[in-house]
């Protein structure tokens, strides 16, 4: 990956670029959001959706009925936490890719995503903190900096820091960790929890309340400011380590840094919606596609494409069968994985 130098003029062509972007972006996000709360088994219109909404929010009663029940309740929060975890999701893709000099890497490539899914699943299963509350979240977010701690031991040993070493160390960690989730579900006594451990693995938003966006909304919040904050420390660490310290980077504290910042965005993501893959892995390379390497631009633009994505693909699988509900993460692998394919094939053909 290459590190963005750019001419002023050049510059400003790409903010200009990175401005019509993300107002397309935003206005795509407003009609699937739009949609999400429309469409399902009880079709309420756009103009209806709205009507509720306003009423809502100026706090006027609602009318009397079930589309305030199914748009409020139900559908809104939903649509919300989708947005939320996609644009979770874009920006620890975004940071990972950074952080191993790799734009086809995955936010789940480094063992994080398995260390949340092993305390998620572990809180479940031995019934320590049920629903997605704060007990489940912190399992999560306590698996996902366990499992760094581990990554970044074993890519540390020796001396030294070489990106290689930490995907190799991520992937081995992660597969372990995987296994043992495995394991606890099958301990699971109770058939009815099992069934529902194994639905939310494979990535769920059903039964989303509005109580529980706070938290995901707060770490979306806290993360972006922070990769915000150090985006020009990214780009320097595009060109390598010791360029990127040569220009005054502390590259072992922004490291850790990112692996913070990724562990908590991941715990908290896979807490409330369980294990979505490709997404972090696909939005920051169409972005990059789009604005270029700069992640003074990248970073917003990933968030708001995440948002768009995950809201489209959750009310594709909320509506595509009649009689059930379709796991998130399979929609995403079925989309996902041919787009990687073909990526992968295209650096094939260019070396």
């Amino acid at each position: 990956m290459k590190a963005p130098t750019t001419t002023p003029a050049a510059g400003g062509r790409a903010a200009v670029r990175a401005g019509a972007a993300a107002a397309v972006l935003a206005l795509a996000l407003a009609v699937s959001l739009t949609l999400a709360v429309s469409l399902g088994a009880v079709h309420v219109p756009p103009g209806e959706v709205w009507t509720v909404l306003a009423r809502r929010l100026s706090g006027q009663p609602p009318e009397p009925g079930t589309r305030d029940l199914i748009v409020w309740q139900l559908r809104t929060p939903r649509a919300l936490l989708a947005a939320l975890v996609g644009a979770g999701l874009g920006l620890v893709g975004t940071a990972v890719q950074a952080l191993v000099r790799n734009p086809l890497a995955d936010p789940y490539l480094l063992g994080i995503s398995s260390g949340a899914t092993l305390g998620a699943v572990a809180a479940t299963v031995l019934g320590a903190g049920a629903g997605l509350g704060i007990g489940l979240s912190g399992a999560a977010f306590a698996g996902a900096l366990t499992a760094f701690a581990l990554v970044w031991t074993l890519a540390r040993r020796g001396g030294g820091f070489a990106p290689l070493r930490l995907v190799l160390a991520g992937i081995g960690i992660g597969q372990f960790l995987s296994g043992f989730t495995s394991f606890l579900v099958l301990q699971a006594g109770d058939e009815q929890r099992t069934r529902g451990v194994l639905f939310w693995l494979m990535g769920s938003l059903g039964g989303t309340t509005w109580s529980q966006l706070a938290l995901p909304a707060a770490a979306v919040a806290l993360g972006a400011i922070v990769l915000q904050a150090r985006a020009r420390a990214l780009n320097a660490l595009l060109v390598g380590e010791e360029t990127a310290a040569g220009l005054g980077v502390d590259t072992v504290r922004l490291r850790r840094e990112l692996f913070a910042v990724t562990s908590l965005l991941t715990g908290t993501m896979v807490a409330v919606s369980g294990a979505i893959g490709f997404v972090g892995l696909l939005v920051p390379h169409v972005c990059r596609l789009l604005v270029g390497a700069d992640h003074r631009r990248l970073l917003p633009l990933a968030a708001l494409a995440g948002a768009v994505l995950l809201t489209a693909v959750d009310t594709l699988a909320r509506t595509a069968l009649a009689t059930q509900e379709v796991p998130i993460g399979v929609v995403t692998a079925l989309l996902g994985a041919p787009v990687l394919l073909y990526l992968l094939d295209r650096r094939g053909e260019h070396r």
